[in-house]
């Protein structure tokens, strides 16, 4: 089993910073994939950035230029950057990590970008 744990949500006005951690714990392997996705109410949940264990990254055009995503192998853990930010980034963000074809979540951090 695998354990993603997030940290460093909150509430930020537009133009503003915030950064995201997620510790991954339990059985985890060294090649995988890890990355955030976001989720506003009744909407479907949205892929907004990834990054393999070698260091290829993905993103959704919206965020381009603004978010960056890293991540430290040796502490299994996946960060997330996010500058520029804008009210229309206000949703809930969930850390995940695929491995072998097995998906997990960590628990959501609440991200408010107030105009």
């Amino acid at each position: 089993q695998v354990q993603l744990v997030e940290s460093g949500g909150g509430l930020v006005q537009a133009g503003g910073s915030l950064r995201l951690s997620c510790v991954a714990s339990g059985r985890i392997f060294s090649m995988n994939l890890m990355g955030w996705y976001r989720q506003a109410p009744v909407k479907t949940r949205e892929l907004v950035a990834s990054i393999t264990s070698g260091g290829s990254t993905d993103y959704v055009e919206s965020v381009l230029g603004r978010f960056t995503i890293s991540r430290n192998n040796a502490k299994n853990t996946v960060y997330l950057q996010m500058n520029v930010l804008k009210p229309e980034d206000t949703d809930v963000y969930y850390c995940h990590i695929d491995q072998r074809g097995s998906f997990y979540w960590g628990q959501g951090s609440q991200i408010t970008v107030s105009s």
